[in-house]
C-alpha cells in the first residue's frame, strides 16, 4: 500500500510538470495560432483546409517546443557552463581559444538553415551565368561560401571570448563592426550583398545559441570582475555580424 501511495505521488508531481511544461510552450505559441487563425477566417474567410491534420501537426510542434526547451535546460546551458568553468580554471588560453572557435565552426558548418541558403544562392548564381552552371561548379560554390561562413563564426566566438577575458566594452566591438561591414559593403559586387547580410542571420542556429550564450555566461560567472549579465551576453552579435564581411569577401574573390 506504501509503494502505492509512493508511486501514485511521483505519477501525480510528474503529470503535474508535464503539464505545467505542455502550458508553457502552448503560450508561447499562442500568439503564432490568433494570428492565423484571424487571418484565415476573418479576412480571408476561408475554412482551414485539411483540418485534422493541421490540428494534428500543430500538437507535435507543441510537443517539439516543450521537449527543445527543456533539452536546452537539462543539457545544451549545463554543458556549456561547465566547459567554460572547467577551461578557464584549467588556465590554458590556448585550448580555451581553441574550443570558442572550434564551438562555432562546427555548430555552423551543420547548419540546416545555412546548408539550404548557400545551395540556393548557388543556384541563382548560376542561372545568372555569375558561375558556372555545372553541379560541381554549383557545389564548389556553395561549400565555399558555407565554409566561410562557418569559419567567421568561430572567429568570431574567439574574438567575444577575448572581449569577457580582457574586459573591453562590446560596443566599441559591435560598432567598429558594423563600420567595417558598410565599408566593405561598398566594394562588394552586388550580387553577394542581400546574400550576405541574410547569411548574417542564419548563422545563430538553435544550437549555436544555447551553447554559445552558455559558454559566455559561464566565462564571465568564473572569472574574477567579470559580470554575467553585463560581459557575458554579446558573443551572439559577433556570430551575426562577421559572417556578413566574410561573405561579402568571399563574393569579391568568386566573382572578380
Amino acid at each position: 500500500m506504501t509503494n502505492i501511495i509512493k508511486y501514485s505521488k511521483k505519477a501525480y508531481f510528474f503529470g503535474r510538470y508535464v503539464f505545467l511544461k505542455l502550458r508553457s510552450a502552448f503560450l508561447d505559441l499562442l500568439p503564432i495560432i490568433l494570428v492565423v487563425t484571424f487571418f484565415q477566417l476573418v479576412i480571408l474567410r476561408q475554412p482551414f483546409p485539411q483540418f485534422g491534420e493541421i490540428v494534428f501537426g500543430s500538437f507535435l510542434v507543441l510537443i517539439g517546443l516543450m521537449l527543445f526547451i527543456e533539452g536546452l535546460e537539462m543539457g545544451l546551458f549545463p554543458i556549456g557552463e561547465s566547459m567554460a568553468y572547467a577551461l578557464a580554471k584549467k588556465g590554458n588560453l590556448f585550448w580555451l581559444m581553441f574550443f570558442s572557435f572550434a564551438l562555432g565552426f562546427s555548430t555552423t558548418v551543420a547548419e540546416p538553415a545555412l546548408i539550404a541558403v548557400t545551395q540556393e544562392a548557388a543556384r541563382v548564381s548560376a542561372d545568372a551565368n555569375l558561375i558556372d552552371s555545372s553541379q560541381e561548379s554549383k557545389e564548389n560554390y556553395a561549400l565555399g561560401l558555407r565554409l566561410s561562413v562557418a569559419f567567421s563564426v568561430g572567429l568570431a566566438i574567439l574574438i567575444g571570448v577575448l572581449r569577457i577575458l580582457k574586459g573591453w566594452p562590446i560596443y566599441y566591438l559591435i560598432i567598429g563592426g558594423y563600420i567595417l561591414v558598410m565599408l566593405v559593403t561598398l566594394i562588394a559586387p552586388q550580387e553577394i550583398i542581400g546574400l550576405a547580410y541574410d547569411l548574417g542571420g542564419v548563422t545563430t542556429s538553435t544550437i549555436t545559441v544555447p551553447l554559445v550564450t552558455a559558454l559566455g555566461v559561464g566565462l564571465a560567472t568564473v572569472i574574477k570582475g567579470r559580470n554575467p549579465l553585463i560581459d557575458g551576453f554579446g558573443l551572439i552579435a559577433f556570430a551575426s555580424l562577421l559572417p556578413m564581411i566574410f561573405a561579402m569577401l568571399y563574393g569579391i574573390f568568386v566573382f572578380s
